[in-house]
């Protein structure tokens, strides 16, 4: 049982023991189980949340509960010298469970509150409502959470405690630690990762609770063009998890890049439902397309959550952030904070994704040397004539390496104002990555378009022209020979043309240097014979000659979470 879980589980019994006593009023014996659970709440955050009950009188009446950040309170006791009396997280309105908490926040008793708070939270025990303000200063309901429709359906609920906090507890606890950080400022990139993680986790509660044709079509054809299955509790765990991110990191990947085309001090609302748009993957698109759309994956409600996380990057600091945030560094920065958040079990078992960068560069480095001293390629990778494949590419760390190496070289050579457009070509023409997982495949479309953004050579889409990223979504091990049927239709036209495009490359492009991480645990193939053996040669020596020994996920592969059809397992 997760910390937000056990925490709802201990709420919940301790109304059903309040009331189980027969002698508790309506509304303020309850108010102790409330007290704790946000302060339980607020010591999951930093800085942690305290939550006083019974506030003075300031000029708006007393409200039941105000919240502080732990920053406001003096240890000794002691207010500090000059600390306002108002709570910098807002204040708690609370009413019986049988009240309701929606007619309770248009009274004018919560309209005086806000007032004077401009944040107040109010609540049935059941019903939580956040009110806040929106941009031009007025009262608006920023988020809200119902544990149950009605009073007599909450006790009943709230009897199976344990049960409710399973089915509950993680969409609840985040719902209340956004709540009280709502007012925090948002400066770090850390800070942002945890806060669009919390939404992200709220989202694939929804996606894995859910059971509509249309995610195990989106499944299937997954799976019908990459050539894997997802199988099991943690195969279906892994899809679901990876689309939900796949989702997550192309909002804010698009966030990121349209802030960087805003002039010098403008500001700009964003809409996440540009996302898709921005980061020139027709396949990203289309995953987009079928959120939004209702008769397909609408039901989810993954539109209101990420209504919520547009909210969320338009509260952001832009000049703080950006002054911290390096697009160099975008995995490190935002990648693995969020993974870390959103699922840190996963982020273990993934964890092969990430490469050091020092042993990036060398490579990519060792490389470069070969091409010039050993084939006699005075340019090195920036030659024309030199195509590159990453063929288990991930976040893209050595696409990206290879694409600063070009650069340099072209700066040295005196490309000058050229220097992008050469910059661009080479990303979109002959510096090539395949990468099997959707998630860490629009991690790289993204550090590739923050590069040529960085570059002043930003990609183009358009009606009359459209680029992006020669950054395929395929398996490495396969579709290098022509099928000897019908080539297999494909449920979405935009995976039938990802394919496509990755078999041209496979097929038909004179590929000279192949870098990377190769996938040690033989990935997927459509037939044992196709794939049989071409990971062998990688691994000769590594052990024996050299000492290495490679990382192993032993749950992931004993439960065979993903497998190739009708090949071994994949260790990701």
């Amino acid at each position: 049982m997760g910390e937000m879980e056990r925490l709802v589980e201990q709420y919940l019994k301790r109304l059903v023991e309040i009331r189980g006593t027969g002698a508790a009023t309506d509304e303020t014996s309850y108010y102790s189980a409330l007290e704790n659970l946000l302060n339980e709440v607020g010591k999951t955050l930093k800085p942690r949340v305290v939550c006083n009950g019974q506030l003075r009188n300031v000029g708006a009446g007393h409200p039941d509960f105000g919240l502080y950040a732990h920053t406001q309170c003096n240890s000794k006791g002691v207010p500090k010298s000059g600390q306002a009396a108002s709570p910098e997280r807002g204040v708690v309105e609370v009413k019986p469970v049988k009240d309701s908490a929606w007619q309770t926040a248009k009274s004018d008793q919560v309209s005086k509150y806000w007032k004077h708070y401009r944040l107040v939270l109010v609540t049935n025990y059941r019903d939580f409502i956040l009110l806040g303000e929106d941009e031009a200063g007025n009262p608006v309901k920023l988020e809200s959470y119902s544990l149950a429709a009605t009073d007599a359906e909450f006790w009943k609920l709230a009897a199976s405690s344990k049960a409710t906090a399973k089915a509950q507890g993680v969409q609840f606890g985040e719902f209340l630690r956004r709540a009280l950080i709502q007012t925090a400022p948002i400066r770090l990139p850390q800070e942002l990762a945890w806060l669009l993680a919390s939404y992200g986790r709220d989202a694939l509660v929804r996606v894995e609770s859910a059971s509509l044709p249309a995610i195990d079509t989106l499944r299937s054809a997954l799976e019908d063009a990459l050539g894997i299955k997802f199988e099991g509790h943690k195969g279906e765990h892994l899809f679901r998890s990876t689309l939900v991110q796949t989702l997550f990191y192309g909002v804010f990947s698009a966030w990121v890049l349209s802030n960087r085309k805003l002039p010098p001090g403008a500001s700009s609302k964003f809409d996440w439902k540009t996302a898709a748009f921005s980061l020139h993957v027709p396949m990203v698109r289309n995953l987009y397309d079928q959120i939004a759309t209702p008769t397909r994956l609408g039901p989810l409600g993954l539109t209101e959550v990420l209504d919520l996380t547009g909210n969320a990057l338009n509260r952001v600091d832009r000049a703080a952030f950006f002054a911290a945030f390096d697009a160099g560094k975008a995995v490190q920065y935002f990648y693995e904070p969020f993974l870390e958040a959103f699922d840190p079990q996963l982020r273990k078992d993934l964890g092969v994704w990430y490469t050091p960068p020092e042993v990036v560069h060398y490579m990519v480095a060792r490389v470069d040397k070969v091409l010039r001293t050993e084939f006699g390629i005075a340019a090195g990778l920036a030659d024309e004539c030199v195509y590159v494949l990453d063929p288990a590419c991930g976040t893209g760390s050595y696409l990206v390496a290879v694409l600063e190496r070009i650069a340099a070289t072209l700066k040295d050579s005196g490309a000058g104002a050229l220097l992008g457009q050469d910059l661009k070509k080479a990303a979109t023409e002959r510096v090539f990555g395949f990468e099997i997982m959707p998630a860490p495949y629009v991690i790289a479309h993204w550090q590739v378009g923050l590069l040529l953004d960085g570059f002043g050579a930003s990609l183009i889409t358009g009606a009359a022209k459209s680029e992006r990223a020669a950054v395929y979504l395929t398996n490495a091990l396969t579709g290098w020979q022509p099928p000897t049927g019908p080539k297999t239709k494909l449920l979405f036209p935009e995976l039938e043309e990802e394919r496509d495009a990755a078999e041209h490359v496979k097929r038909d492009v004179p590929i000279l240097v192949i870098l990377g991480n190769p996938p040690y645990n033989a990935f997927a193939g459509t037939s044992p014979a196709e794939e049989a053996g071409l990971v062998e040669p990688y691994k000769v020596g590594l052990n024996k000659k050299w000492g290495i020994k490679k990382y192993r996920m032993p749950a992931m592969q004993s439960e065979n979470c993903i497998r190739s059809t009708g090949s071994k397992p994949r260790q990701l």
